[in-house]
Formats: structure tokens, sequence, C-alpha cells
């Protein structure tokens, strides 16, 4: 290919989604045209600022701080400096150097590439339409610091960890910036040994863990969509989990999700058989007194119409005689 035609493409042909072709092409130019794969992926990571705020974050909150600790080094603004370098021989650095090495290798052959688990893209890549639906869903904001996107990169993480049996779905996804997904590993001490069981417990006796297939409207990995048998107006629905545990508060997150998922899908399934529709109440009894029947927690859509009461303000506040209106 010419000058004038490889201009072309740059200045005319190109379509540029992202930075990557022109990197690329910028590298192969000064490598005498030809760089693996390897180098080349390497290259372009060098142009994506994130990764160097991630290993910033680590720098100055884990290793930085350990070493600080044990008066390895210290830190002025910015800067760090290896304490008592000065005085150090060539030998006595390049000795150093090697006992680095050494250790890098035993620890690298010891764990293998699960020391890169965490930042992996290579096992079973979440496709961009699924990462789209996550950060849409978090509002682009970080699920545990509430930062938006322009502030930090965010990125998408199994809320229980794959290698704690975490599955690959939408409902067991979040969005964490770099900072809080490099640091969650260290400040989540939840027990997840055997959340897999936990996920499949039913009762024999449980009338919603012994759902009836042709009930079922809609469903997920973790949550079915019925129809209320008992229906206080046309097109109640219910939100039942498939773990059976009694009240809201003993919930999980992806069930959460999986929720939530359901509550939007039963809304569109009622709005678009009914055009009447203006308005929904959603729901939880959670525990006896608060009316309660079925002890498996389970969340109620009730669509509500124009005039399918006399007086409809102060909604679930009915609940309690007279407290309704204020």
């Amino acid at each position: 290919m010419s000058y004038l035609q490889l201009k072309g493409f740059l200045e005319g042909k190109m379509r540029m989604s992202h930075i990557y072709q022109p990197a690329m092409i910028k590298f192969l130019l000064r490598h005498n045209g030809a760089a693996s794969d390897a180098e080349i992926a390497k290259e372009i990571s060098l142009q994506d600022p994130t990764q160097v705020e991630y290993y910033q974050n680590i720098t100055n909150n884990m290793v930085g701080k350990v070493l600080r600790s044990h008066k390895i080094v210290d830190k002025a603004k910015k800067d760090y400096v290896l304490n008592g370098y000065s005085e150090l021989t060539d030998q006595e650095v390049k000795s150093l150097i090697d006992i680095c090495n050494a250790k890098l290798e035993e620890y690298i052959d010891k764990r293998g590439n699960s020391i890169w688990q965490h930042r992996s893209k290579s096992r079973n890549p979440i496709s961009g339409s699924i990462k789209y639906q996550v950060l849409k869903r978090a509002h682009f904001r970080c699920e545990l610091c509430g930062c938006m996107d322009s502030e930090k990169a965010l990125e998408v993480d199994h809320i229980v960890p794959k290698n704690l049996g975490g599955e690959d779905s939408i409902n067991n996804y979040q969005a964490l910036c770099y900072s809080c997904n490099a640091m969650k590993r260290d400040h989540d001490s939840t027990d997840f040994r055997d959340l897999d069981k936990a996920y499949a417990h039913k009762e024999e006796d449980c009338l919603f863990c012994q759902m009836e297939k042709g009930r079922i409207l809609e469903e997920n990995n973790l949550a079915y969509l019925i129809y209320d048998g008992y229906p206080v107006t046309p097109s109640h629905m219910l939100i039942i989990p498939k773990r059976h545990f009694k009240e809201y508060f003993d919930i999980f997150q992806p069930e959460l999700n999986a929720i939530q998922d359901l509550l939007l899908k039963g809304k569109e399934i009622a709005t678009k058989d009914d055009k009447r529709i203006q308005g929904f109440n959603i729901g939880i009894n959670s525990g006896q007194v608060a009316g309660q029947t079925i002890f498996h927690c389970h969340t109620h859509l009730i669509p509500r119409r124009e005039h399918d009461v006399k007086n409809p303000a102060g909604g679930v506040r009915h609940i309690i005689d007279g407290m309704g209106y204020y």
C-alpha cells in the first residue's frame, strides 16, 4: 500500500468508533511495519487513561500504603522515593532487582493467571448490549460510591463472584467504578460459599415454591411473574422470587434486580392490554402484622384506572384506617 493510499484511508475512509485504528497504524509505522497482537494491545492500553488511573489507585491505596507503613518508601505529593536508595551500590541494586524478579516468578508460578482474573475480559466476556443494560439500569453511576461514568470508568462486576459460584446473568451484574471494583474483594466479608444452595431452596408445602408452569407470564433466572389468583383489580400481578424466603428483608441483591426486571415487563403487559391503566401501586406485605398471609416473599403490581375508587389520594397510606388523607 502506497503513502497516498494510506493517507487517503486515514483522512477520508477511516470511520472511527474508538481510538483503536490510528493507534494500531501508528504503532506499526514506528516498528518497521510489523508487530505482534500482544505488542499492539499493550500500545492501545497505554492510550487508555483509566488503565493508569486504575493502577494509580492500587499504588496509592494498597501497595504504596503497605510499603509506607514498613518505612520502605516515602511519598511527597505524587512522587514515591525508595528510602536509602542513594546509599546502595550498583551491585546491591542489581542484587535487589534479582530478588524482586525471583519473588515475581515464584508468585506467578504458584498462582498462575488467577492473579489477573479481576481484570480479565477473556473469560465469558460480557456483550456490549448487556453491559449497556447494566449501566443504564444504574443510571451510569457506580452502584457503590455513586460517582458518574464521566468521573471514573465504570465496569460490569459480578455481585456474587464467579469463583464463588456467581452466574453470568444480568441479575448478578452491577455497575462499579474501577476503584470500587478493585477494592470490593478486600471489603466484602459476605460468605458466598453456600449461596448456590440458598438460591435453590424451596419448601414442599409452599404454594409459590410449587408454581404451575401454566400460570407463569414471564420469568428470569430468579423470579416469576404471574397474575394474582385473587386480584383486587384486573391484571393484578405478582412477582415471586424462585428462592423460598419469608420476608422482603431477607432478599439478595440479584433477586432485587430480577424483581425490577419483571416489574417493568408486568407494566408493559398490563398497559398493552388495557389503555385505561394510568398508574400502579407496587407493594410488599412483610410480616403477619403487615398483612402477609403467604410466607414466601412476593411483590404486588396493581394497575390503577381513573375512578376505580372514589378518591385515590393517599394510595398505600390507606392500609392504616384513617391515615390515607392528610
